[in-house]
């Protein structure tokens, strides 16, 4: 993980808010996965703010498209919000 990676989380009735900040590394988005497995069970909604990340890294792109395939079934909808969501979201309906 990048030194500098961290995600805030703010959750309230039914959604989930993590705000990502420093740079989106290789190990990046199994810790970011890794918070939506444990926090998004029973929620509607979990939202994805990235207008806090430094860099993005290629490798890292990868990796969390991969990644993704754990939050399949999920009962919740996942949304990117900011200026790197067009990025990082797999799907480009996943925008806000």
């Amino acid at each position: 993980m990048a030194s500098n990676f961290r995600i805030f989380m703010h959750r309230n009735s039914d959604s989930l808010h993590l705000k990502l900040a420093g740079d989106f590394d290789g190990t990046s988005p199994f810790e970011l996965v890794d918070m939506v497995n444990k926090n998004g069970p029973g929620l509607r909604k979990v939202f994805i703010h990235t207008s806090n990340l430094k860099t993005i890294h290629p490798f890292g792109l990868q990796v969390f498209e991969k990644s993704l395939s754990d939050l399949k079934n999920s009962s919740f909808q996942l949304l990117f919000t900011g200026e790197y969501a067009q990025q990082i979201a797999p799907v480009e309906g996943m925008c806000l």
